[in-house]
């Protein structure tokens, strides 16, 4: 049998042993194309968008066209005066503020709200009222560039810069929510170790959250809405279970409103204020509200439906903070009615907060440490879906990658993933260790806030971008010292961070490198779409005129 093969392969040509490298180069170009096309979208040169035509939600309330284009010429009729405000209108519109609302009680924060109620009481109540005020405004801005445009931050920022300034936007935005993905998977992971009596290590909740991650976002494929829905259920988790501490805890409501209604700062509670106004502005829910106003059907080059969107926007953006932060306020109040001016003041965190709420307070019907578990698992849950579409529409932005969205959800969670499975087994038993580590991932998240805040001003502030739509001088005005209190801020926190944690001449020599070039991008980024310095003049102008 082997002599006949041996011969039959003799008498065959040449030739015919290899095939020709033209060949061999198309099968391998077939192979190719058909891997490219199985992880990518059909749409052959096109760019990345958020939402695909067939996956935006109808705004329409009765669904009729006609009567929509009645409300439509009485508006151009009236010289632009809007219909009645529709509940049923601001139902179609509510959704996206409510996933951007997610980052405002990610576990960072609520590891803010923990510290800061347990070492300043309730005197920072007004701090978190003011700081929840200014995110408000930012995330206004980045609903109000997502409508106008038809297109999200991270794309306009591809069109607005040069390839080194885009690519470093994009790195940063990268680093800052990699930072931010591992201290709300550890968050979840935490809650899991709690709710399993820590027969599960943080290790296998770090597993956990990642799979239900996708499990959540498999929901997109069935309908925004549904995803949506999702998330009006964690958010009412997470109220429900927090106000049940705080109706346990029993606080006092003189103490609560004082906190609320009159500023107080000492010297000693400055670093948990600034860890307040630092924990909500996060880089990546800039990116991500730009985009998911996207969801509605909306004509960027009508008027009516732009000014109606966001006025809707508007509306539900307020409605939505609320809820975070009637949330970080209960838990501000509970941990300052439990271990202000105690000795565990200065050593609470999130792996040890639920023994010392049991200790404290134990619980009547149900024990509080699972009632905080509860919460913070769907502070979490919530929080790493969010952080993962975020990142789909970061990548898809800055790169225009259209992938399908599987695919790009296994990149963005794969950044994350990794490096919090090694920080889950390295800090698995170490609670101080783990708050060292939650310290420096603040301070990453913290340099990143320039990179997101100022674009979106630059860029909201065109009228190249946003026709008539841009915001006004005043408007401006307002906007960058309302960004500029939490880079000033985060720059003295980093400042005092550095000088506490690096010391040695090397240390000094390469931090002094990388404030220089960091500063120098930041000054680059303000000066290239600066028209400020002429508004500025202008009203000024203007004002000592009237």
């Amino acid at each position: 049998m082997a002599a006949n093969h041996n011969v039959d392969v003799a008498r065959e040509p040449a030739a015919s042993a290899s095939p020709p490298t033209y060949e061999a180069e198309h099968r391998a170009l077939l192979r190719s194309s058909s891997f490219i096309s199985a992880i990518s979208d059909n749409n052959e040169g096109c760019k990345e968008c958020a939402f695909e035509p067939s996956e935006k939600v109808i705004v329409s309330v009765s669904g009729d066209r006609k009567g929509d284009a009645n409300e439509e010429g009485a508006f151009y009729a009236s010289g632009g005066c809007m219909p009645p405000f529709s509940w049923r209108k601001l139902w179609l519109f509510s959704g996206p503020g409510f996933l951007m609302s997610i980052a405002f009680v990610d576990p960072g924060n609520i590891e803010g709200d923990l510290q800061a109620g347990a070492t300043a009481g309730g005197t920072l109540l007004w701090v978190l009222l003011w700081a929840t005020t200014m995110g408000l405004l930012v995330q206004l801005h980045a609903a109000r560039l997502g409508v106008a445009t038809g297109r999200h931050l991270a794309e306009l920022c591809r069109d607005e810069y040069p390839d080194w300034a885009r690519h470093a936007l994009w790195l940063m935005a990268e680093i800052a929510l990699v930072s931010a993905d591992i201290q709300e998977v550890i968050g979840s992971a935490i809650a899991i170790k709690i709710l399993s009596h820590g027969l599960l290590p943080l290790w296998a909740g770090v597993v956990i959250t990642a799979l239900d991650c996708f499990m959540f976002l498999s929901l997109e494929n069935y309908g925004v809405r549904k995803l949506e829905g999702l998330f009006a259920v964690l958010i009412t988790t997470m109220a429900c279970s927090f106000a049940w501490m705080f109706v346990e805890t029993e606080p006092s409501g003189k103490d609560l409103f004082i906190g609320i209604l009159v500023p107080k700062l000492s010297s000693r509670t400055i670093k948990q204020a600034v860890g307040l106004v630092g924990g909500v502005i996060t880089p990546h829910n800039v990116f991500l509200h730009s985009a998911l106003v996207q969801s509605r059907k909306i004509d960027p080059n009508k008027e009516y439906e732009v000014r109606e969107a966001l006025r809707y926007y508007s509306i539900e953006s307020t409605l939505a903070l609320v809820v975070p932060f009637m949330i970080n306020l209960f838990v501000t109040t509970v941990f300052a009615k439990g271990f202000h001016g105690t000795k565990e003041a200065d050593s609470i965190g999130l792996e040890n907060a639920g023994k010392y709420l049991q200790e404290k307070f134990g619980g009547d019907f149900f024990p509080i440490l699972y009632i905080w578990g509860v919460g913070l698992l769907a502070a979490g849950t919530s929080s790493t879906i969010t952080g993962t579409y975020a990142g789909q529409f970061i990548m898809g932005g800055f790169l225009n990658w259209r992938l399908k969205k599987w695919i790009r959800a296994l990149i963005t969670r794969s950044f994350a993933i990794v490096p919090t499975i090694i920080v889950a087994l390295f800090f698995n038993k170490s609670g101080y260790e783990l708050d060292v580590l939650n310290e420096w991932l603040n301070v990453l998240q913290s340099i990143q806030i320039p990179f997101s805040l100022i674009p979106l001003i630059t860029l909201v502030s065109k009228e190249e971008v946003m026709g008539m739509y841009k915001i006004g001088p005043r408007m401006k005005i307002a906007t960058w010292i309302v960004a500029s209190l939490p880079i000033l801020i985060n720059s003295y926190m980093l400042l005092d961070f550095f000088s506490s944690e690096m010391e040695g001449v090397l240390y000094s020599l390469a931090l002094c490198v990388a404030v220089a070039t960091y500063s120098v991008f930041i000054l680059y980024l303000i000066f290239r779409g600066m028209e400020f310095p002429y508004y500025l003049a202008t009203t000024l102008h203007e004002n000592s005129s009237i």
